[in-house]
C-alpha cells in the first residue's frame, strides 16, 4: 500500500480520523436518534466488507491514523469481525494507530474478546441512564441488563471503556451526578453530548435538549471540575473531576461548536463520503471503488472532496419549524 500526500482541507486542517458507518441498521430505536418505525437501506445498496476494507485502506494510505466503526449499530452486522480482523493489519504494521468502535453495548458480550485481540483498545458505549425503565423509554427496544453484561465483558477482556450520554432535558440534570459516580468508580470516562438535530423523529428536539452549559453550571454545585489537555482525537473538551479523580468530557455542537479543529470525515454504509456532519455536501465514493480494480478514481474522488470541506457546521434547533437541521438520521452518517 503506497502512501499518498496527506489529505489537508482548504483551512488547513490535516484529515487523520475517519469514521465508518458499516450499517444504518441498529437494534435499538433511541428517541433521539430514530423514529420507531425506521426504513432501513436495502442490503444490495451497502458496501460489501471487502469493498469497506478498500476504502479504509485508501484513508489510511492517505493519512488516516485513527479509524472509527459506527453504526446504527456496527456489530449488528452480519459478518463485521471479519473487517476488524482484516484492518487490523495496519495496527500491525504502524500505518494505523487506533481502530475502536462506538457500540450501544447490545452486542458487546459475545465480541468484546474478539475485538481485543483484532488490537481494538478502547471503545466507546452509549449509555444515557442507569435507570433500567428510563433505559427502555429511552431506546424502545433496548435490554438494560444484556448493555450492562456487556460492560463487565469488555472490562474483563481488558478493553478500556468510555461511556457516551446523550443530554436530555427533564431526565440528565438528575442522572447526572449517578452516571459520574457509576463510570469513575469503575475507572470510565464518560462524555454528556447535546442533542443534535439530525433526522425526523416522534417528538421535537426542542423538548430534548438540554446545553451543556447548563449542565456544567449545575455540575459544580457538587464536583470540582479542573479543565485539562487531554485529547483522544475527537471533538470532546475535558475535565478532571477532582472528587473522584475521573475524566468527563463535553461534547457540544450546538452551544460551542468545535470546527475549528476538525481532522475528521465520515463515510456511510453506502460509500457516501461527508466532509462535515451539519453539512448536507457529500461525495460518492462507491461508484469509483467499483469501476476499477484500481484505486486512482477512488483517490481522486476523495481529494476532490477534501477540497469541500467546510469551516464548520450549521447546526441549529429550529423552534419555529422544529425541523432537523440535517434531514438524515444519526444512524446514517454514523455520527
Amino acid at each position: 500500500m503506497a502512501d499518498m500526500p496527506p489529505m489537508i482541507d482548504p483551512f488547513g486542517r490535516a484529515i487523520n480520523y475517519l469514521r465508518v458507518s458499516v450499517t444504518d441498521r441498529c437494534d435499538f430505536r433511541c428517541v433521539y436518534c430514530m423514529s420507531e418505525d425506521m426504513t432501513f437501506l436495502p442490503k444490495k445498496d451497502l458496501l460489501t466488507l471487502e469493498e469497506l476494507d478498500r476504502l479504509c485502506s485508501a484513508f489510511i494510505a492517505k493519512g488516516v491514523r485513527k479509524l472509527r466503526f459506527t453504526g446504527g449499530e456496527p456489530l449488528v452486522r452480519r459478518d463485521i469481525m471479519t473487517l476488524f480482523r482484516s484492518i487490523s493489519r495496519h495496527l500491525d504494521s504502524g500505518r494505523l494507530d487506533e481502530l475502536t468502535v462506538t457500540t450501544n453495548g447490545s452486542q458487546l458480550a459475545r465480541y468484546a474478546a474478539e475485538l481485543r485481540d483484532c488490537g481494538v483498545k478502547r471503545i466507546n458505549v452509549s449509555l444515557d441512564t442507569l435507570d433500567p425503565a428510563a433505559f427502555k423509554a429511552i431506546t424502545r427496544w433496548g435490554d438494560f441488563a444484556k448493555v450492562m453484561d456487556g460492560i463487565d465483558k469488555a472490562q474483563a477482556a481488558g478493553l478500556a471503556v468510555k461511556i457516551n450520554a446523550v443530554a436530555i432535558k427533564g431526565m440528565t440534570e438528575n442522572e447526572a451526578v449517578g452516571l459520574i459516580e457509576w463510570a469513575h468508580g469503575r475507572g470510565m470516562d464518560l462524555t454528556f453530548i447535546e442533542v443534535m438535530p439530525m433526522g425526523d423523529v416522534t417528538g421535537h428536539r426542542v423538548d430534548q435538549y438540554l446545553p451543556l452549559s447548563v449542565l456544567r453550571a449545575q455540575l459544580l454545585d457538587t464536583y470540582t471540575l479542573d479543565d485539562i489537555p487531554y485529547n483522544t482525537g475527537g471533538p470532546a473538551r475535558y475535565v478532571r473531576v477532582r472528587e473522584t479523580g475521573g475524566r468527563l468530557g463535553f461534547i457540544t455542537p450546538m452551544t460551542h461548536n468545535f470546527c475549528e479543529s476538525c481532522n475528521r470525515v465520515r463515510v456511510t454504509c453506502t460509500g457516501t463520503l461527508y466532509m462535515c456532519l451539519g453539512q448536507e455536501d457529500a461525495a460518492d465514493l462507491r461508484a469509483p471503488l467499483r469501476a476499477s480494480e484500481g484505486n486512482d478514481l477512488l483517490n481522486a474522488a476523495i481529494d476532490r472532496a477534501i477540497t469541500r470541506k467546510p469551516k464548520g457546521h450549521d447546526f441549529v434547533i429550529d423552534r419555529r419549524t422544529k425541523q432537523p437541521a440535517v434531514s438524515r438520521h444519526m444512524s446514517v452518517t454514523g455520527g
